[in-house]
This record gives structure tokens, C-alpha cells and sequence, in this order.
């Protein structure tokens, strides 16, 4: 699936429309992940109509106030419009973690002759593999809402890194799946070090008690025959 928008430009619904145009951050955003293709136009009124069930479908399993892990799925936005000013007016209306293809580019002309996509509202469904999971799932998404991202999932044997921290939230030090068996291990090895720090300090105690009696000994030893010898005086 990264493979269908290497070397081409992907747009963020953000307020600055951030661009996607290098190879990292192309991967970064479509790798291991459920690509949703959504054709539509603005001048079409069950484009309009179906549009709200479509963002409340998004938002509930990418948004954080409806679930803790965001799940592994990506919509782009793959606009038919006649005119630029159509799609900017659609995009408004759209969930801002929305990407899309800009108007000028022809690419989305040939994904509409590559899916064969002739009416519109349709949603391409994509497997990580760029294989077609589902060539139009606008009435599965009409019917089941988010539930049918389970089956899509279950499909797909997509992996849901669901242990770890949230992928929303920028800058995290993320752990990988062999954390868990890499902190035992040096919580094992620290476990040993602090046993090893123990023993030799209890020996190292140990010892300068046995100093200490040794001291003690001479000194009742040293004090004894200071007063013998004071007696013979």
C-alpha cells in the first residue's frame, strides 16, 4: 500500500495542509495500516448525505475522546470535484486527520481509472498489502458504523500494537514488543549486581567488625598491662 503513493505528495486536512512528500513520512502514515480510498464530490448529494455517518465512523476509532489506542487506518480523500473551490469546501467539512491528494494532481484521476470507481460516494478498502479488501464499503459503513473496522482487521491479520503508548502524541520514546523481555533481563542482571554489592558489604562489615574486636582486645590487653606494670612500681 506504501508503494501506491511513493513519490507522490499527500496533504494533511490540518489548518496549515501540511505536506507528505518524503519517503519516511509516506511510510510512516500508510504502513501496517487499513487504507480507506474516499471518491466523492461535492456537488453530489449523497456525497453530502453520506459524509457526516463517514467522519462519525473516523472519529470513532482515531480520535482520542472516543478511543484510547487509535486504530491502524488511514483515509485519504480522493476528490472528483469540478473545481478547486468544491473540494476545499468539502475538506472543511471533513475530520482534519483526513489526508488528500491536491486538486492539481492527476494522480487522482488515474486511482478513479485504477479502482474503476464510477459513482460516487465509494470507499475503497485496502489491505496493508495494497490488495482490495472491499471495492466499495459505503453500505457496510452505513450499517455496521465502526464495527465493520473489526472484520476489515480480522481480515486482514492486522496486528493492533494496542500495548503501546498512544500514537497520537508526538515526540514518545516508543518501546518495542521485546521491552518487556529486555527490562526483565536487566532487572535480573541489576537484581544480581545488588546481590553481589550486598554480599561483599556484608563481608566488608563482617570484616571490619572482626577489626573492631581485635582493637578492642589489644586495647583491654594493652590497659591490663599498663596496670601491672603500675603495681610493681
Amino acid at each position: 500500500m506504501v508503494d501506491l503513493f511513493l513519490n507522490r505528495v499527500l496533504v494533511e486536512n490540518n489548518w496549515d495542509q501540511d505536506e507528505l512528500n518524503t519517503e519516511r513520512e509516506i511510510v510512516g502514515i500508510l504502513e501496517n495500516r487499513i487504507l480507506m480510498l474516499f471518491f466523492a464530490s461535492a456537488a453530489s448529494e449523497k456525497c453530502q448525505e453520506f459524509l457526516p455517518i463517514l467522519n462519525d465512523f473516523f472519529k470513532r476509532l482515531k480520535d482520542p475522546a472516543y478511543i484510547e489506542y487509535p486504530k491502524l487506518l488511514t483515509l485519504v480523500y480522493i476528490s472528483l470535484d469540478q473545481s478547486e473551490e468544491q473540494q476545499e469546501r468539502f475538506l472543511k467539512e471533513m475530520h482534519k486527520k483526513v489526508l488528500f491528494l491536491a486538486f492539481a494532481d492527476p494522480y487522482r484521476k488515474e486511482l478513479q481509472a485504477m479502482f474503476k470507481v464510477k459513482d460516487v460516494p465509494t470507499v475503497v478498502v485496502l489491505r496493508p498489502d495494497s490488495s482490495v479488501l472491499s471495492p466499495n464499503a459505503v453500505q457496510d459503513i452505513c450499517r455496521f458504523g465502526s464495527d465493520c473496522f473489526r472484520n476489515w482487521q480480522e481480515s486482514t491479520e492486522l496486528v493492533e500494537r494496542s500495548f503501546m503508548l498512544n500514537e497520537e502524541f508526538d515526540n514518545l520514546n516508543m518501546r518495542s514488543a521485546t521491552d518487556p523481555v529486555r527490562r526483565l533481563k536487566y532487572k535480573t542482571e541489576d537484581d544480581k549486581r545488588k546481590k553481589r554489592w550486598w554480599n561483599s558489604w556484608g563481608k566488608g562489615k563482617a570484616g571490619n567488625e572482626e577489626e573492631e574486636e581485635k582493637e578492642g582486645a589489644w586495647d583491654t590487653k594493652k590497659k591490663e598491662g599498663d596496670k601491672v606494670t603500675w603495681r610493681r612500681r
